[in-house]
C-alpha cells in the first residue's frame, strides 16, 4: 500500500537517500529543505525515477518555529492523512549557534522542532502511522537550563544533548499518547557519511545507506509496528536501551516540560501568523 511520509532534511545525506529509497518504491514522499533551490532540484530528480512515486516540496527554516508551524500547515492543507513522519533534519556545527529567539540552533532544530512539528500534525497521523525520530549514539545527561538558552554549550555537549533530549520526548509521548501513532527514536549509525559528519569530524564517513536502510524499516516493517516509546541503536542492529535517563520518568517528564516551556514562551510570534486577517 502506498504511504505518505513527510521527510524533514531530506536534501542530502540520510534523509536524502531515505527519500530515495521510499520514491522508488511507489511511496509518495513530501520532500523538506530549507533552501528553495537545492529543493526543486531533489524534487526533479526522484520525480525522475523511472516507476517512482509522487513527490512534494516544502520550505522551511526548522530554527524558526513559525516556519515550523508554517510546515505543518501547509502539510495539513494538502493532506488529509500522513502515514509517516520522519524528524531527520539535525545539526551539530555552525559558524552562528544562537538563534534569533536566544536559543542552541542544536536544540532548536534537533529536539524543539520535531516536537512542535509532530504535535501539530498529530491530527494526521493515525493509530497505525508511525513517527521516526532520530536520535545518535552520542546522547548526553540534558541541562534543562541549556534547553532554555541560559547555558551555553559546545558544539559536541549540545548536539550530544540535544539527542538524548529527542529520545526522552519520543518515549514520554509514546507513553502519553492513547491512540496515536507509533513513536520511535532511532541511532541511523554512527560515523555515516553525512554534511554533518564531513563537517564535524573531518572524515568521510561510511555507507549513508546504513542510515537509509533503517530508516526505510522503520517506516514500513512490521518489526516496528508496535514498537511505540522504544529505541532502535543500528550500531547493534537491534532495538536496545537508550541512555538511562531516558528510561527515568522524572528526568523525561522534566525535559519535556522544559521544552513545553520554551515553546510556550516563543508561541507569541508563532500564533500571531496564525490568527485570521
Amino acid at each position: 500500500m502506498e504511504k505518505n511520509i513527510l521527510i524533514t532534511g531530506s536534501t542530502d545525506g540520510i534523509g536524502l537517500e531515505t527519500a530515495r529509497m521510499l520514491v522508488s518504491q511507489g511511496h509518495t514522499v513530501l520532500l523538506h529543505g530549507r533552501n528553495p533551490a537545492k529543493l526543486e532540484g531533489v524534487e526533479k530528480e526522484l520525480s525522475a525515477l523511472p516507476g517512482g512515486g509522487r513527490v512534494e516540496s516544502y520550505v522551511a527554516d526548522l530554527s524558526n518555529m513559525a516556519d515550523v508551524v508554517a510546515l505543518a500547515k501547509a502539510v495539513t492543507e494538502k493532506h488529509t492523512r500522513l502515514d509517516v513522519l520522519i524528524n531527520n533534519a539535525g545539526i551539530l556545527k555552525t559558524p552562528d549557534p544562537i538563534t534569533q529567539d536566544g536559543l542552541d540552533v542544536r536544540f532548536v532544530v534537533n529536539t524543539l522542532a520535531p516536537y512542535l512539528l509532530t504535535e501539530r500534525l498529530l491530527p494526521l497521523l493515525g493509530k497505525s502511522a508511525r513517527v521516526v525520530n532520530l536520535s545518535s549514539a552520542a546522547q548526553a545527561p540534558v541541562d534543562p537550563e541549556a534547553v532554555s538558552g541560559r547555558v551555553r554549550l559546545a558544539d559536541m555537549p549540545a548536539y550530544a544533548q540535544s539527542k538524548l533530549a529527542i529520545t526522552m520526548w519520543s518515549r514520554h509521548m509514546a507513553q502519553a499518547l492513547k491512540d496515536g501513532p507509533a513513536i520511535i527514536a532511532v541511532n541511523p549509525g554512527s560515523l555515516l557519511a553525512s554534511k554533518m559528519v564531513k563537517e564535524g569530524f573531518g572524515i568521510a564517513g561510511k555507507d549513508i545507506r546504513i542510515g537509509a536502510d533503517i530508516l526505510v524499516r522503520a517506516a514500513l516493517s512490521d518489526e516496528f509496528a508496535a514498537a511505540s516509546g522504544q529505541y532502535f541503536d543500528n550500531d547493534a542492529g537491534q532495538f536496545a536501551p537508550p541512555h538511562r535517563d531516558a528510561l527515568d520518568a522524572r528526568k523525561s517528564e522534566e525535559i519535556v516540560q522544559v521544552i513545553k516551556t520554551v515553546l510556550a514562551e516563543i508561541a507569541p510570534s508563532v500564533t500571531e501568523q496564525e490568527k485570521p486577517q
